[in-house]
Formats: C-alpha cells, sequence, structure tokens
C-alpha cells in the first residue's frame, strides 16, 4: 500500500501538514515542544494507522513558520483553531507535548465539543517560574541558543541518548529554531499558570511523562494529571523531555490504547 501522505502548506504565515482522516478514523492535532517544529513527531506519527488522520504544525517563530509579535499561549492556541476553521475539522484528539501540553490545554476548554481525547506530554499547567525563564530568555538573546544548547540538551534526553547517531540532528533543529522566536515562546510559558482551570477539564485524557525528565519532572506531571478528573498518567521509560522521539513505540502504543 502506497503510504498517505500529508500535505505541506500555510496558512497565515503557519507552516503545517495534513492529511485527512478516512472514514471514521480519528484525526489527530499535534503541538510541538519549545525548541522543536512538527518534525518531532515523525517517529510516533510513522507507527500509527495509514486511515489516522494528522495536523501538524510548527509554533510562531520556530520551524517554516513566521513569527508574530504579542506571542502567548492564548494566541498559540489561536493559531490552532484557525488551522482547524480553515480545514474544516470539527473532530480531533489533541495531543500536547511540553508548551504543546499547554495549548492543548486550552484547546480542551475552548473547543471541549470538538475534542474527542486528550493526550498531555512532559508537560503541566504551570511550567517553571520567571526566575527560571528570564535568565534564558536573556542568554538566547543575547548569545544565542548554542550558547546554551547543551544544558537544553541534557534535558531533553537520556545521558545514553547522546551517543547516538541522530543526537547531533536534533541539536541541529535546536540551534537553527530562530532565537527571537524561542525567546517569544519562553516569555509566554513564563506568563502562564493554568493551574485553577485543570479541574474543568472534561476530555478524556492521558497524561504522559519521560521517567528521566529534567524540564518537567515526573512528579509535576503527575500533579497536572491528578488535577484533571478521570485523567491516567503513565511514566515512560528511559526517556528525557521527548518520549516521542526515544521511545515512539511506547508513545504510539498508549496513543493508540487511549484513542481506543
Amino acid at each position: 500500500m502506497t503510504p498517505r501522505l500529508e500535505t505541506f502548506t500555510a496558512h497565515d504565515g503557519l507552516h503545517y501538514r495534513y492529511r485527512p482522516a478516512e472514514g471514521d478514523a480519528p484525526l489527530l492535532v499535534f503541538a510541538n515542544s519549545l525548541g522543536t517544529d512538527l518534525r518531532v513527531w515523525d517517529r510516533v506519527v510513522a507507527l500509527l494507522p495509514q486511515s489516522w488522520g494528522l495536523l501538524r504544525h510548527d509554533k510562531r517563530g520556530h520551524g517554516l513558520s513566521l513569527a508574530r509579535a504579542g506571542l502567548t499561549i492564548e494566541t498559540m492556541a489561536s493559531d490552532v483553531e484557525a488551522l482547524l476553521d480553515h480545514l474544516g475539522i470539527d473532530r480531533f484528539a489533541g495531543i500536547g507535548l511540553s508548551v504543546g501540553g499547554l495549548i492543548m490545554q486550552r484547546l480542551a476548554l475552548r473547543r471541549p465539543a470538538a475534542m474527542t481525547h486528550l493526550m498531555l506530554a512532559d508537560t503541566a499547567a504551570r511550567i517553571g517560574t520567571p526566575e527560571i525563564w528570564n535568565p534564558r530568555i536573556e542568554a538566547v538573546l543575547g548569545g544565542g541558543i548554542a550558547s546554551i544548547s547543551d544544558t537544553i540538551l541534557s534535558r531533553w534526553f537520556v545521558p545514553a541518548y547522546a551517543g547516538s547517531e541522530d543526537f547531533a540532528l536534533w541539536r541541529a533543529m535546536l540551534e537553527r529554531t530562530p532565537a527571537q522566536g524561542y525567546a517569544d515562546v519562553c516569555a509566554a510559558i513564563r506568563d502562564a499558570d493554568y493551574t485553577a482551570d485543570l479541574a474543568r477539564i472534561a476530555v478524556k485524557t492521558l497524561v504522559v511523562a519521560g521517567s528521566s525528565d529534567a524540564s518537567t519532572p515526573p512528579a509535576l506531571v503527575r500533579a497536572t494529571a491528578e488535577a484533571i478528573p478521570g485523567a491516567r498518567f503513565v511514566e515512560i521509560a528511559d526517556a528525557g523531555h521527548l518520549p516521542c522521539v526515544e521511545q515512539p513505540a511506547s508513545f504510539a502504543a498508549l496513543l493508540r490504547e487511549h484513542l481506543a
């Protein structure tokens, strides 16, 4: 069978890839982490049924998407809504990684009738503090992402992964992210706190965390799951902040089970 590929296109300055669902198959909408583009999901989507629909995009100031002033979690959620409306999508499962998880938390409340399932990975309702984010923003704007990339990568992956053949490619993805785009998303994360809203999420929710995640530690992610009514929490072994990269088979299996 010839693989059904996502189309490469843009809308309102957003680069996205879309593959419609076939028949009654689910349609998955993904939101990426800080410093990555839509390719962070490649290994997971390759393991999903060909009939499933896919919508992936690059956040503002990341990948091929254009930057825009005044970026917040709310405006990034609005970007996703604009794509949903543009493509006529009225039913979907939301999957969010890190800051993408913040975005999907908003969509779960904005479009509860449309979102059938929610999967949050390595995220929380509040991630970090100004004391963490402000120095990072200053460092990136002053010296570029490469000046702090070693620290970031040590939080993304378990130590053994640094010896893998493709580790350098993930470093390249990170370091080629525009400094201003990265800093803008850092500020958006810094200013977001949706702790009080978790109890209002009514979508069937799965929350996962890499067992060695140093950016959003498993205890923080578990606490987020415990605040969402009926949510299930699973820890993925041998993974840091990006289990969809390090353990795609485990991630995809959990996603398939959740949607089943």
